[in-house]
């Protein structure tokens, strides 16, 4: 490879993690030659320091929580969780962060791979520094489609560097547990990790602004989790705020708002996410470098003349979840081949060439004990936009399936409904194997399935989708007029 050797494709794709591997993937079936760019792990941030090692990490710890209050089990839980096994089973399921069963599989599905930091180059223009220092340069005839996705937001402590904290990656790639564990922040990532060094043998102290965790979920699961939280030992200090941070040889000292002082022998700042745009050459096309990139339904960037570019992903914002990505890119693989042929799109609601799940149906679960699983509107959603809905909650522990997952089981189920349609336009679950859940709900969403054929949808006993028909029925008794003589 001489340098400034100049390629040709139909599709250039920069960002080899699971959204551009499906953008590549679906371009290339539909016989565009395409080549994708990436400057780390063919496989990306999900597959090697965010989804599958993190769950490797929570899945012994969920386990080890169930069985340690289940009747019969308990009392062969003895000890704690063997932190190197799990630690090793979590190497395994980030592939010991090697991709080359990722390179087999761009060649099985005909994608060239240029390694090395891809930029823009003006439009249809992507220049590439390779780790030899030679630059390859990518002309595309259709489309450039970035898939760069996000990295750590880091607050404005000074002295970051010399701080040295964690970031999600080292949370989960991390090879030892460290006696103490400071996290700030109260998102997903935040209690995911406590959860699970938690129950790996860190002791815990996780520090939040907010008043409660999880925020954009409903309050009644993440009270429920709040509780675990505090119940496994996490030290929960909400509505406070890091005034200073120094790491001493013995650990990273920390100041609160209050006056309080603690030491961890790592800090977690878990504080959000940011555009991986800052170094992309989005200048070269008139857009703002470090900034999220917005799209239309159809995943094109808009503030862009030509519909050649297009921004997939985490990058775009509109839904932070790796299989929210994945979606939009199948969409967006279908219409840069669309556009390639001169066909026309269906770019309307919940059609082909229309990322209309991003809007209506975002699926997501919440590992943690008790799991979180969400789909659709929450109440808080409902009331900003104004929107009228009936909510009907049940308690999941009351339904015989549950019970059997666990005799003491806590957790509850909300839908909303929307009166006028006669759909369910949210839903929420949270307690023990929730996440199985979760799918139904998206199904009847995304399908707009009138109640009256929810109920022929038979939930099978004893099992804890049962609750489906616990809610159908709590719904119906609201909705019957009172009896003679009672007050409505």
């Amino acid at each position: 490879m001489s340098d400034n050797e100049t390629r040709i494709y139909d599709v250039v794709v920069i960002g080899a993690g699971p959204v551009g591997e499906n953008v590549a993937d679906r371009t290339s079936a539909a016989g565009l030659s395409t080549v994708i760019v990436e400057a780390e792990l063919v496989g990306g941030e999900c597959s090697y320091w965010a989804c599958e090692p993190s769950k490797a990490l929570l899945r012994p710890a969920l386990l080890y929580h169930e069985a340690a209050r289940f009747p019969g089990v308990a009392s062969a839980v003895t000890g704690g969780l063997d932190a190197a096994a799990v630690l090793k089973h979590r190497d395994r399921m980030a592939a010991d962060w090697n991709d080359q069963d990722q390179l087999a599989w761009l060649d099985s599905v005909r994608v060239d791979l240029v390694r090395g930091h891809g930029r823009l180059d003006g439009p249809k223009q992507v220049t590439v520094r390779t780790p030899d220092g030679s630059t390859v340069r990518l002309t595309a005839r259709h489309a450039v489609a970035l898939c760069t996705g996000t990295s750590a937001a880091l607050p404005p402590l000074p002295d970051l560097d010399a701080l040295r904290p964690w970031t999600s990656r080292e949370a989960t790639a991390a090879q030892t547990v460290p006696d103490r564990l400071a996290i700030l922040g109260a998102g997903v990532v935040a209690v995911e990790m406590a959860t699970a060094w938690q129950a790996l043998g860190a002791r815990v102290t996780l520090l939040a602004r907010e008043t409660r965790l999880l925020e954009r979920v409903e309050p009644f699961a993440a009270d429920l989790v709040t509780e675990r939280l505090r119940e496994a030992g996490v030290d929960l200090r909400l509505g406070t705020t890091v005034a200073a941070a120094r790491r001493g040889d013995d650990g990273v000292h920390l100041t609160l708002a209050d006056g309080t002082r603690l030491v961890a022998d790592e800090l977690l700042l878990a504080t959000g996410r940011a555009p991986r745009t800052t170094d992309l050459g989005v200048d070269t096309v008139g857009l703002t470098p470090g900034q999220w990139l917005s799209t239309d339904d159809t995943l094109t960037v808009t503030a862009v003349e030509g519909a050649w570019l297009y921004a997939v992903g985490d990058v775009n914002r509109r839904a932070l979840l790796t299989h929210q990505g994945k979606y939009q890119a199948r969409i967006a693989g279908a219409v840069i081949a669309a556009r390639a042929r001169g066909q026309a799109l269906d770019a309307g609601r919940w059609g082909a060439h229309a990322a209309t799940a991003d809007l209506d149906a975002v699926p997501q679960v919440v590992f943690t004990d008790p799991e979180i699983a969400s789909v659709g509107l929450t109440t808080a959603d409902a009331a900003r936009a104004e929107r009228a809905v009936h909510v009907v909650d049940y308690e999941i522990g009351h339904v015989a399936g549950a019970i059997q997952h666990d005799p003491g089981y806590r957790g509850r189920a909300r839908v909303l409904i929307d009166p006028d349609r006669g759909v369910v336009v949210g839903a929420t679950f949270a307690g023990p194997g929730v996440a199985e859940l979760l799918h139904s709900a998206t199904v009847a969403i995304t399908g707009e399935v009138p109640l009256e054929r929810l109920w022929h949808a038979v939930p099978s006993f004893p099992t804890i989708g049962e609750v489906w028909l616990r809610l159908l029925e709590t719904y119906r008794d609201q909705q019957q007029p009172p009896a003679r003589g009672e007050v409505a």
